[in-house]
């Protein structure tokens, strides 16, 4: 076992901002003695784990990673891994919850839901259709934390055709950042509110909203707010399940006694 833990610290030092190590630099990341992993580095390239970089001294991830990490991406997707966790969250709060998208457009889509066993319930109708990204916690949501500048090129059209609902859109993207949720009170669909969080990717990047829609004669501001740990816990579930890492840390230290 120790030999695999050394092992799979060595590979986790790699990464886009460390893509070639050589054996002092893997030593160093890892806590470990030259010699030990030297002997390490050594076993994994024979395996095709990791490769020696041509006219170096020096090494990358191997080639048979490649052929795993397809295989683990059929897997780590969000059709696969979100269901369990949404049931989940759904008999924690005894509401609906739903899993959303941004597509290229920018659109948001929402793309499952397990709903609640209430005879009142919000139920989703819409289910892959595409909606306006900033209407509705989820849109706000992943508009938030949408890449590069996605979010400020819908806030500049809206200025351009409604100057009034982009500073309000605007302010309301500000304290989604800042809250790590989004909270909307009938805002899309009379008689619903909604809370939504945020699901990471492996690569750290918000990839799906989660949320939890709930019949408005149920719950208000307080109601919603009360639900956020336990939708970020789902949430942050979701997350492992696609790869991320909440340390931000995949190196980790092993040392010679671990």
């Amino acid at each position: 076992m120790q030999s695999i833990d050394r092992a799979i610290a060595l590979l986790a030092a790699f990464s886009r901002a460390r893509p070639v190590l050589g054996i002092s630099e893997l030593a160093r990341h890892t806590a470990l003695t030259r010699g030990t992993t030297h002997r390490l580095v050594s076993a994994l390239t024979a395996h095709g784990m990791l490769t020696q970089v041509p006219g170096s001294t020096t090494y990358s991830l191997g080639p048979r990673l490649l052929g795993l990490a397809e295989s683990a991406r059929d897997q780590l997707s969000l059709d696969v891994q979100a269901p369990p966790v949404m049931t989940w969250l759904r008999d924690r709060t005894g509401e609906t919850v739903g899993l959303h998208i941004l597509d290229a457009v920018p659109s948001r889509r929402t793309i499952a839901q397990i709903e609640s066993l209430q005879p009142l319930r919000r139920t989703y109708t819409d289910l892959g259709a595409a909606r306006p990204p900033h209407q509705g916690a989820p849109g706000k949501l992943l508009l938030a934390y949408a890449p590069g500048t996605v979010a400020q090129d819908v806030v500049a059209e809206l200025a351009r055709t409604e100057p009034g609902v982009a500073d309000e859109v605007a302010a309301a993207l500000d304290r989604v950042r800042g809250d790590g949720y989004a909270i909307s009170l009938e805002e899309r669909v009379k008689g619903v509110v909604a809370l939504a969080v945020p699901v990471r990717d492996h690569k750290g990047e918000v990839a799906a909203a989660l949320s939890v829609s709930v019949p408005a004669v149920r719950a208000g501001r307080p109601e919603l707010v009360a639900m956020v740990p336990v939708a970020t816990e789902a949430a942050d579930r979701l997350s492992r399940r696609l790869g991320h890492d909440p340390a931000g840390d995949p190196a980790g230290t092993v040392g010679e006694d671990g």
